[in-house]
């Protein structure tokens, strides 16, 4: 590898001559396609084509960068260190693009939001529309998973996680803090009863992730909690959205955060003492992307959300009466 004027990084021949950015480009493509047709349909050129730069690139290299199978290709040892040296040269470039491309005045372009499932699905998906409707012009790709994104690797360009982030060169700010309650419907509890306290759950069924799940440890803790009192009935789901619906579908108490019941008017929050720890949510995005217009509106979208969030939340949330 070299350096070009400290601004990216090339990759070079063993005689130190910097290799062809095509064939680069071209081999990419096919690593990332796991196919030769697959990466042509993108690159629109013949499989042939594509064929004879990634061949005249293993002969520039005397060495080769996949094993050929029926099924596909598979990158051999020397194929994995070129990979990872073109796969950052290309999350560089697109950062560079979405620099380039970030107008002064508009917003616009592709912007990809990480977060987890639960609140991807239940707190941010639904706001989604106020902020399309004010820039029509931006694309967005959500991305929700538990696993916690490479932002300075640009994996995506901005996240909101539910603890602070420890990745270097990020700008942070603190958003709210959640946390996880126990909530019934209506309908459920008129039926029922309402639970006042931990030791009146043993006569109803108690909803929650399963502990194998990805979730905050706020609400793992809460959850083994509730266990030691000895709860008899039980129903784990492995993401909150599975648990809001049981809920909903008036199984049983489901353990929730508390952010759900700005939304879902049937919810009521029972036994009002069982509270996990607060749960931090950050959002986060890289130094390098400080000046961008889409981060910016993103940005001040999730804050004027949070602000009227909390105004509401201020008159309380439904809570059983004894």
């Amino acid at each position: 590898m070299i350096r070009d004027k400290g601004l990216r990084t090339v990759p070079v021949r063993a005689d130190g001559v910097p290799m062809d950015w095509d064939k680069l480009r071209i081999f990419h493509a096919v690593a990332d396609a796991g196919s030769l047709t697959h990466a042509g349909d993108t690159l629109h050129l013949s499989q042939s084509a594509v064929s004879r730069q990634v061949r005249a690139l293993e002969e520039s290299l005397n060495t080769t960068l996949f094993h050929r199978h029926a099924r596909g290709l598979i990158l051999t040892e020397q194929g994995e260190l070129l990979f990872d040296a073109t796969r950052a040269m290309a999350k560089r470039l697109e950062a560079a693009e979405a620099r380039i491309r970030d107008s002064e005045e508009e917003v616009f372009g592709h912007l990809r939001v990480t977060t987890t499932i639960g609140f991807g699905t239940l707190w941010l998906a639904p706001r989604l529309p106020k902020l399309f409707a004010e820039y029509p012009n931006l694309r967005v790709d959500l991305m929700l998973e538990e696993r916690v994104l490479d932002l300075p690797m640009r994996e995506a360009d901005v996240a909101i996680r539910m603890k602070e982030p420890s990745q270097a060169d990020l700008i942070r700010r603190k958003l709210m803090g959640v946390y996880m309650c126990l909530f019934a419907t209506r309908r459920y509890l008129a039926e029922t009863g309402t639970p006042l306290c931990p030791a009146d759950l043993r006569g109803h069924r108690v909803i929650s992730q399963n502990a194998t799940s990805a979730q905050v440890s706020a609400g793992a803790q809460l959850v083994q909690s509730l266990a030691a009192t000895g709860i008899e009935s039980q129903l784990t789901v492995n993401n909150y959205f599975g648990v809001l619906q049981a809920v909903l579908a008036d199984l049983g108490i489901g353990v929730l955060p508390d952010y759900l019941a700005d939304d879902f008017s049937e919810l009521v929050r029972v036994c009002p003492d069982v509270t996990s720890n607060e749960v931090p949510v950050y959002l986060a995005y890289p130094e390098e992307l400080r000046q961008s217009k889409r981060i910016e509106a993103f940005r001040n979208f999730v804050t004027e959300e949070i602000i009227a969030y909390r105004r509401r939340a201020r008159d309380g949330a439904p809570t059983a009466e004894p």
